[in-house]
Order: structure tokens, then sequence, then C-alpha cells
């Protein structure tokens, strides 16, 4: 097949170079893997209004039958995010699968069907607890409480210093997750409690193990992707080809130091998504 790549980044790493020519050698042994949230959908102050990029969909559903698969990595519940991503029912998508709550859910477009264990005990418990511990640090008004059903997200964006209400919430928030039985993943203006023993990293690697695939390209923006970066490193000694891509944010620079390609954010990522498509499109 005829390569033209002049419509594509390039990485700035060896082995994010090494990862892009092994998807684009051979595209149907490919995996892709996307977060969602300032990934896929822009970061807005109301995470119930989180949508996915047109542009980006409507790339995916170009680029995802010339794929081993696409996959969806996100916190959100399953459901939720095919919903904001609008992904049900679009041609080309059939054979999308979205992992939500970092891996504990499935949603398959073949199916159309959600599959979830039974949220843990703790996380009930937080939930009741949270409102007094918000109310008694004087933060109830400055903060919103997403319920995801398996985890509970405390969103600090709409306070005044959304900083300082993160810091102020960090310590009492680990030790309330801490005597459930919980963790507390730390995000973009938002600290989520959630069960252990499931991260984006582990999720991506369980995928991984049910395809024949030779490479694998995941990109994300926050703090809870690094574990997906980790996974792509680690497959690399495995033999699997992989690239790395920070959906760029002057909010979370740890993430794009790691990255074998920064891009200019979900639009930058829908860019990234046509560009792949248009490229490897016979």
């Amino acid at each position: 097949m005829s390569i033209n790549r002049s419509t594509l980044p390039e990485p700035t790493t060896p082995a994010g170079r090494a990862g892009l020519a092994a998807l684009l050698e051979e595209p149907a042994r490919a995996v892709v893997a996307l977060d969602f949230d300032g990934t896929l959908a822009p970061i807005v102050d109301d995470p119930e209004k989180a949508r996915a990029d047109v542009r980006a969909v409507e790339a995916l559903s170009r680029l995802t039958p010339h794929l081993e698969a696409v996959v969806i990595v996100t916190g959100r519940p399953a459901a939720v995010a095919v919903e904001y991503g609008r992904f049900r029912g679009v041609a080309g998508l059939e054979n999308l699968v979205v992992l939500g709550h970092y891996g504990l859910e499935r949603w398959d477009a073949t199916t159309g069907r959600v599959s979830a264990p039974e949220p843990p005990r703790g996380v009930n418990e937080v939930r009741l607890a949270l409102p007094g511990l918000i109310q008694g640090l004087g933060l109830w008004s400055a903060t919103w409480v997403e319920d995801k059903g398996s985890a509970l997200a405390v969103h600090t964006r709409r306070a005044p210093d959304p900083d300082a209400a993160f810091e102020l919430l960090r310590d009492p928030l680990a030790e309330l997750a801490a005597r459930h039985g919980l963790v507390v993943e730390p995000g973009r203006y938002v600290l989520e409690l959630r069960p252990a023993g499931m991260d984006k990293g582990r999720a991506l690697t369980g995928f991984l193990k049910e395809r024949q695939a030779k490479s694998v390209l995941f990109a994300g923006d926050d703090l809870g992707d690094l574990a997906a970066f980790d996974a792509v490193e680690e497959l690399r000694g495995q033999g699997i080809a992989g690239i790395t891509v920070c959906s760029g944010s002057e909010e979370v620079a740890t993430l794009a130091d790691r990255a074998d390609l920064v891009v200019p954010g979900p639009e930058g990522i829908a860019q990234l998504l046509s560009a792949l498509a248009t490229t490897i499109t016979p």
C-alpha cells in the first residue's frame, strides 16, 4: 500500500515513530485506544454537557473498519460515554468497544449492551458520607459531585479558586476513600473516589490480550492516562509497537512530557484521527 504521510504529525521520539510506522504498515493489526474527556470531548465546566467532537466521531467511522479495533478507555460509566460520544448506531463503528470505570464496565457496539459488576459496598458508604465532609470544609456550593454509580467524582472547576479547593479536598477525600477500601484518582480539577485494582493501563492491557495486535496507539489528556502510557511502554518490551499521544493542555504538563506526540487538545485529536483515516484508506 502506498502511504502518504504528509498530513500526519511526526512523533518526537524514536519509539513513537516506530509505533506510527507499524500502525501504518499493517493497520488491520493495530488498536487505537482513546480517553474520552479532554481527548475526544473538550473539557467543560459541567461534565454532563461534555460531548465528543463530531469531527473525531466522523474520523473514527472512517478509520475503525480498517483497524484491528478501536476502544474508548474512560473513567466515565460506559453507557454515559456511549451517549455523550453519540457512538450508537454510527456506520463504521459496529465493532467499537467502550471500557468504562477504568475497565470495570464494558460496552460492545456489536451487542449494544453494557456488562458490569455490582458496585462495591464502599462506594455507597462514601456516597452517604461525602456531603457532610464537603459541607464541613465549606465547599458545598463551590464543588459539584458526579455520581458515576461505581465511583464518585468531586469537581472543583466551578469554584472561585479551583486549585485551592482541590488542595483542600485532597487529603480528606483520600482518608475517606481509604476507610472504605477505595482509592482517589486525581484529574483536571477533579478527585475521583473509586474501587482499587483497576486503572486505564490494566484495562488497555487486558483488552489487547483479546486481540492479535502488532501495534497500539493510546491518546489521553490527564494524570489518569499515565497508567495507559506505562502499559504502552511495557507492551513495547513484548514486541508490540506503540505510540502515546497527549491531547495537550496547559493544565497537565506531566502527560505531555511523557508523550511521543503532543497535539492541541480534542481538535488536534480529531485532526490526527482524520489524517490516519485518510492515510490508510485504500
